[in-house]
């Protein structure tokens, strides 16, 4: 007996051949579908990408791309990790432990200056989305030069925070000497540390920055949250937290990094495109710190900061360049070429929803 191709002894009880031939046929399928699945795991790409403080809103749209599935709609399997500072994220991309940096656009600047090259592929900010917190302890400082002799938070020596508050310090006439630099990080640990004034001043980002406020710990002296503040503190636009990946990454992987630059400008333009209470819904609670109504009040105020499109903003690098150069060693007196530092090459060749 012979049927569908299969041989069947001739006695056999009534119904047998058939059992036989549905076992097959779904082991046939079973294998065709395993084969499938791992094709299909060979064509997704791992990458590893680390944010220089994954609850920081300023870094937003590399957690929203994760959460909406735009990554794995580009065929990407991508690993969201968490340093608490932007220059720590730098040390494990140069260490090759990940392939790019969810950080500030001034590392690629800093680290050319030290003969390593590295790019932005996607600008998520043209304002950097810190402030400058002062202890309610101490109401009178209102400007910089105030802060002489205290104790100053950042997130880590040698990170953005840090040559922010180095640049405005200098800019008031202060020199490094005349404070203390604390690499406190952010969140809990930097909130904790003013509460038991171990610190005095801060720089910070959302929702760091409300939930000082929040809590009647901390205010508002220098506030680059958005462009007329970041204009005041920093004499134009500033472009700040990006993807940045080493450019011979970027060379040898250009369809992982165009198909990372679909994903994050797709995640910009859902940030453009909606009310912070619906972007929040697709946050983790952990983001929220307890508070998700102050959580949404803060990015409904600071949305504005992202791009659009992923561009990097005319006349930002420039300027970038400028205020390194006036503290910063590694960048002050090199020969800095800035078209090395960053490419729309990639973001411009996302298709945009309309």
């Amino acid at each position: 007996m012979t049927r569908m191709g299969w041989w069947l002894p001739a006695k056999v009880p009534q119904g047998t051949g058939r059992r036989f031939l549905f076992g097959l046929n779904a082991v046939v399928v079973a294998a065709l579908l395993l084969m499938h699945a791992s094709t299909t795991r060979a064509q997704t790409l791992d990458v590893s990408l680390m944010i220089g403080g994954m609850e920081k809103q300023i870094y937003l749209p590399a957690v929203l791309a994760e959460r909406l599935g735009y990554f794995s709609n580009e065929g990407l399997n991508v690993h969201l990790l968490s340093e608490p500072a932007g220059v720590e994220a730098t040390d494990e991309m140069l260490a090759g432990a990940v392939q790019g940096v969810v950080g500030f656009y001034d590392h690629t600047i800093d680290l050319q200056g030290l003969g390593k090259y590295t790019e932005s592929v996607v600008q998520f900010s043209s304002v950097p989305g810190e402030a400058e917190m002062v202890s309610d302890r101490v109401p009178d400082a209102k400007t910089m030069a105030a802060l002489k002799g205290m104790r100053l938070g950042i997130t880590d020596l040698g990170s953005s925070t840090d040559f922010l508050t180095e640049y405005l310090l200098g800019k008031s006439g202060l020199s490094l000497d005349t404070v203390s630099l604390d690499p406190i990080g952010a969140g809990d640990i930097l909130i904790s540390a003013m509460k038991r004034n171990r610190i005095q001043a801060a720089m910070t980002t959302e929702p760091t920055i409300s939930r000082l406020i929040e809590l009647k710990l901390a205010h508002v002296m220098i506030d680059m949250r958005n462009q007329a503040g970041t204009e005041n503190a920093l004499g134009g636009v500033y472009p700040a937290s990006c993807l940045y990946i080493q450019t011979s990454w970027i060379e040898s992987h250009p369809d992982a990094v165009q198909k990372l630059a679909n994903a994050l400008v797709h995640a910009l333009q859902f940030i453009s495109r909606h009310s912070a209470e619906e972007i929040a819904s697709h946050l983790p609670h952990d983001f929220f710190a307890g508070d998700k109504e102050l959580y949404v009040k803060a990015l409904e105020a600071g949305k504005a900061m992202f791009t659009p499109d992923g561009r990097m903003p005319e006349g930002g690098p420039q300027r970038v360049l400028s205020v390194l150069s006036q503290f910063n060693d590694n960048v002050r007196g090199k020969q800095i070429d800035l078209n090395r530092t960053f490419t729309n090459r990639f973001v411009d060749q996302v298709t945009l929803n309309q």
